[in-house]
């Protein structure tokens, strides 16, 4: 669900982008909420974007230990990346939550909106990156059987 939201969220950002560019060169200038909507759908996309790689086992793993290591000192090390992962991500999310809270007195100068909306993304982010490592749990890469 959340690369679905980020790959729509890639797409948002290539038409502002293109708008953008478009109105610069045509009408000698861009309007200053394409640069802020694109910067804040950049910032949503990578942020949504985590929690369904990790599932997909692209997303902060040393898949070379994992790959060349003997099975039972890959059980430790795929213990430990998942044990540092969680901690990030749950120690990300209670920053972000409280950055995102801390700027909610500034508004955004384009878009006229409180900066703690788009921000909120990267709590939001953090915390579906927190819930897919809890759920997918300590397991290792499938190995690549090579024929």
């Amino acid at each position: 669900m959340s690369i679905s939201i980020a790959a729509c969220l890639v797409i948002i950002n290539v038409l502002v982008v293109m708008y953008g560019v478009t109105t610069r060169y045509l009408l000698g200038g861009a309007p200053i909420w394409t640069d802020e909507l694109s910067r804040y759908s950049m910032i949503a996309t990578a942020m949504l974007a985590g929690g369904g790689t990790w599932v997909y086992g692209r997303h902060m793993r040393v898949a070379l230990a994992e790959r060349f290591l003997p099975v039972h000192v890959v059980r430790w090390v795929v213990y430990y990346q998942w044990l540092l992962s969680l901690s990030f991500a749950v120690i990300g999310t209670y920053m972000t939550w409280r950055y995102a809270l801390s700027v909610s007195m500034f508004t955004s100068q384009g878009l006229g909106i409180s900066r703690s909306i788009p921000m909120l993304s990267m709590p939001l982010g953090f915390g579906l990156l927190s819930l897919a490592i809890v759920v997918h749990g300590p397991s290792p890469l499938p190995r690549q059987v090579v024929q």
